[in-house]
């Protein structure tokens, strides 16, 4: 796995984020914004992906945009990348919505998991990435 400098959430981190169907960042909140070590300006207008850490196996992020694009809710962990190149994990949920505006998207719920929860989807991901080199 590729390494950088490990962001921690804190007990009360909360990083929510809002995409259009496409997953352009829509709107993402001061904890989001800190810890991925991005200004408001620089996520808006731009692809969620621009903090998808390259240890995040293709089936992880398969599985969540099939979940989701069928009007489902995706929960799961995520590794994601630092503007610094360092990372941080998230357990995260996504709710597919329809904004006021009569707009589909999603809203994406993050919080600090577990070190045991971290350790375990580790083994996982790593055992899918070995399976994708393949």
């Amino acid at each position: 796995m590729a390494q950088g400098q490990e962001t921690v959430l804190d007990e009360y981190a909360f990083l929510v984020s809002e995409t259009d169907e496409k997953g352009i960042i829509r709107f993402a909140n001061d904890d989001f914004c800190k810890i991925a070590e991005y200004t408001l300006e620089e996520l808006v207008g731009n692809p969620h992906n621009k903090v998808r850490h390259p240890d995040m196996p293709k089936k992880a992020f398969k599985s969540l945009w099939d979940t989701i694009q069928k009007g489902d809710i995706w929960t799961g962990y995520v590794k994601n990348l630092t503007k610094s190149g360092g990372y941080y994990w998230v357990y995260a949920t996504i709710y597919p919505f329809e904004s006021c505006d009569g707009s589909k998207g999603y809203l994406s719920c993050r919080r600090k998991p577990s070190q045991e929860e971290i350790n375990n989807i580790e083994i996982l991901y790593n055992r899918w990435n070995n399976e994708e080199e393949k």
